[in-house]
């Protein structure tokens, strides 16, 4: 096993592959940062560094190393706030966004009741858009998102809204005046497609390749955000199933909503990074299902 001093001397160096910088780091001497380099390659029993009087390059087993150890390293330092998290209680600063002016009333109310709950955290509140919306989860941007289910590769629940669908079409669109329609007519009508980016599970869910019947779709053009899609929709490009507060926060004079009588709910609750498991984000799911079971919350 290496020791902990051995290993954080190794990584510097990797990184900095220059013996004065990784002692200034360090803050110790260029002499050390060599005699703790030779005993960990004594000890496995290679060199992890090629040293010229003017460069230092990382080997192949150097670089191997560095490979194997960067995640392990990071592992441990976040199993190591999580503790100090945990010790601490409920403190800090939490990040949560939005993405949707349908989510945002629902965050607001979570945040309301979980800044009652825990005082000393302090709740930093964006949006963001379908096109940067997973990419923030990952690199930590932001710890929590009220989005629809489903998103894939996320911890998600519990549920706090559920809408039922409507289909977005232009306001001259000859579904335009109907009652209500079924999923059957995707089949007859392009249906706009929502960014790359968006997650395989919920294209299948908001735009399925198939309806209930198992007629093919027709694929229309794509948009790079919700506004996009209703102004591809508006210039008859295609239709487009949505949730029904698109009604009162996307109103539009050239787009209808139709509703679709035979589509399952639009659910949307909490989504975050399953190993982002910090005792500020269970204390916040904690606090919006509680807000969701509040009946002013619809």
């Amino acid at each position: 096993m290496l020791e902990r001093v051995e290993i954080e001397t190794f990584l510097t160096l990797a990184e900095e592959l220059h013996f004065g910088r990784t002692a200034e780091r360090l803050r110790v001497t260029t002499g050390r940062v060599s005699q703790v380099i030779k005993k960990v390659e004594r000890r496995i029993g290679g060199s992890l560094f090629e040293r010229t009087s003017r460069t230092v390059r990382l080997t192949p087993i150097g670089r191997q190393l560095a490979d194997d150890l960067v995640p392990l390293v990071a592992g441990m330092e976040e199993a190591l706030r999580r503790a100090a998290d945990a010790s601490r209680g409920v403190t800090g600063e939490l990040r949560v966004a939005f993405l949707g002016e349908g989510t945002a009333p629902a965050l607001l109310k979570a945040v309301a009741l979980f800044g009652e709950r825990h005082p000393d955290c302090r709740v930093d509140v964006r949006e963001v858009q379908l096109s940067n919306s997973r990419a923030s989860l990952l690199d930590g941007s932001i710890d929590v998102l009220i989005a629809s289910y489903p998103f894939d590769g996320m911890a998600c629940g519990p549920v706090m809204l559920r809408e039922r669908r409507v289909l977005a079409v232009a306001a001259g669109h000859p579904l335009a005046g109907e009652e209500a329609v079924s999923l059957e007519v995707l089949a007859d009508h392009p249906v706009v497609q929502y960014p790359e980016v968006t997650s395989a599970g919920f294209k299948r869910d908001r735009t399925p390749d198939r309806t209930p019947s198992g007629r093919p779709v027709p694929k229309g053009p794509t948009g790079g955000s919700f506004s996009e899609m209703l102004t591809l929709v508006a210039m008859g490009r295609g239709v487009l199933p949505v949730g029904e507060h698109a009604r009162r926060y996307y109103p539009r004079p050239d787009v209808s909503y139709v509703p679709l009588h035979d589509a399952p709910l639009i659910e949307r609750g909490p989504v975050w990074r399953e190993g982002n498991t910090t005792q500020r984000i269970h204390a916040f799911v904690r606090a919006a299902a509680d807000a969701a079971e509040n009946p002013a919350f619809a």
